[in-house]
């Protein structure tokens, strides 16, 4: 991914309410003959360590083979969309998508059979947490446990982070107003989530 210092994004605890809220990841790897890997899995922060983040995929996803053994990268993507040149109301530009996306490189540590089953729990917790009577994996302990074992947890300690929030910020201030606006009564593109951060990155 392009690093521009404009759009840096680097704050810790941002990178991990990010990861936290929008857990749909990417994860690319390399099989062992060289061939690319993609998979897409839930990816939540680490509970017992801040700057890390755990997942699980399936034991048969080809992602799962030789996971581990070779760097990869999890990809975390934010509020992202469209910018349409008429939301500037002034000119000329061109259309351009704004979104925060977070790269995160490093060598996935495989979990053991527990290690795993923890995660799964952690991961219905955290996914539950704003239900009125969140479901909790001890509810069915008995199937989830029969079926634990067809998953891979794992856990990702970042040794480089890569992490970008394109929202306007090499716009003059009236026009990134003119753009949340847009993008929060726009008919065609309106994109709240979108909104609602670059208000906040605006300050």
């Amino acid at each position: 991914m392009l690093e521009q210092q404009i759009y840096a994004f680097d704050d810790p605890v941002a990178l991990r309410g990010l990861i936290g809220a929008y857990g749909w990841a990417t994860l690319v790897a390399v099989s062992a003959e060289g061939e690319p890997l993609v998979t897409h899995l839930p990816v939540i922060p680490d509970p017992e360590n801040s700057g890390a983040v755990v997942g699980h995929l399936a034991r048969t996803d080809p992602a799962a083979r030789g996971l581990g053994e070779r760097p990869a990268v999890l990809v975390v993507q934010g509020p992202h969309g469209y910018v349409s040149p008429s939301f500037y109301q002034a000119g000329p530009y061109v259309p351009t998508w704004n979104h925060i996306t977070v790269h995160l490189h490093g060598t996935p540590c495989v979990l053991d059979p527990e290690e795993t089953y923890a995660v799964l729990s952690a991961t219905v917790d955290h996914f539950e947490s704003a239900r009125p009577e969140p479901f909790r994996l001890a509810d069915v302990a008995g199937y989830a446990r029969r079926i634990a074992p067809a998953t891979t947890g794992f856990r990702l300690v970042p040794a480089r982070v890569v992490a970008k929030a394109k929202l306007s910020q090499d716009k003059p201030a009236e026009i990134i107003e003119r753009v949340i606006h847009a993008l929060e009564t726009d008919a065609v593109h309106r994109n709240p989530l979108l909104a609602a951060a670059m208000r906040a990155a605006s300050g």
